[in-house]
């Protein structure tokens, strides 16, 4: 049931939408009535998500795209822009997490780690921040990780994107005074990222360590919760932990 009325609807991009955080974000604001942009690599996902969303009366369009290539980025929001003469909020979702130790010198997996995790953030960013300047107002929510916070054994790259992300979030909520910008790091979440861990010693750690884990839909209620304040109140940082989790 879409809960918004039109003077309270955003416009919003958000990438990484094809599961975990970004899926159960993607439902939650296009049931409250947003419109919404969605973009993953993975466009049968979002196809899907975009198709079931629509039936239910949700406004969705669905993009494939890549983050660590600015020009889909640029493609996305030109997109929302054109057709609402706005973009209100941006979203970077999208994420890797190839945890391994040091010794193991995963580079390529690292490479692609600061590729996605640092400069999809910053490709959003450049992406949407002109028109948001124009527009005198807009929103940006990154997505980061406890891991922002601090450092385990075989997460020393995942976490230094993660530290940089929270830098950037913050250097640029001091630029501007029209911008908002919110940083939302999760603890862990019950989601696909540490399926893709290739280190056979990392993969085992986050067996134990996931056995406390967020359902994503708690992330998401946090991001709409920051999405849905007055537009002079700017919720700059938000840590969502499981209870029972000393993470």
């Amino acid at each position: 049931m879409l809960s918004t009325t039109p003077d309270t609807t955003k416009v919003i991009v958000l990438t990484g939408a094809s599961s975990g955080i970004g899926e159960a974000t993607a439902r939650r604001l296009a049931r409250q009535g947003h419109h919404l942009y969605i973009g993953t690599r993975r466009l049968d996902r979002i196809t899907a998500l975009q198709d079931e969303l629509r039936a239910e009366g949700g406004h969705v369009e669905a993009v494939q795209l890549d983050v660590t290539h600015l020009e889909d980025l640029q493609a996305i929001v030109a997109k929302a822009h054109a057709a609402h003469g706005r973009v209100d909020v941006l979203i970077n979702n999208a994420g890797v997490m190839p945890l391994s130790p040091l010794a193991a010198l995963k580079i390529e997996e690292w490479n692609r780690t600061l590729d996605v995790n640092v400069r999809g953030v910053l490709h959003g960013i450049a992406a949407v921040l002109p028109i948001m300047q124009a527009q005198g107002h807009g929103h940006i929510v990154n997505i980061a990780s406890v891991g922002a916070h601090q450092v385990w054994p075989s997460s020393a790259v995942y976490c230094a994107s993660k530290f940089a992300v929270r830098a950037i979030s913050d250097g640029l909520r001091q630029e501007t005074d029209a911008i908002r910008v919110t940083l939302v790091s999760p603890g862990l979440v019950e989601c696909e990222l540490a399926d893709h861990i290739t280190d056979p010693a990392a993969r085992e750690a986050m067996v134990a360590f996931r056995r406390i884990a967020l359902p994503p839909q708690a992330v998401a209620q946090a991001i709409a919760y920051a999405i849905a304040q007055p537009d002079g109140v700017d919720v700059s940082e938000l840590i969502v932990r499981p209870t029972a989790s000393p993470y």
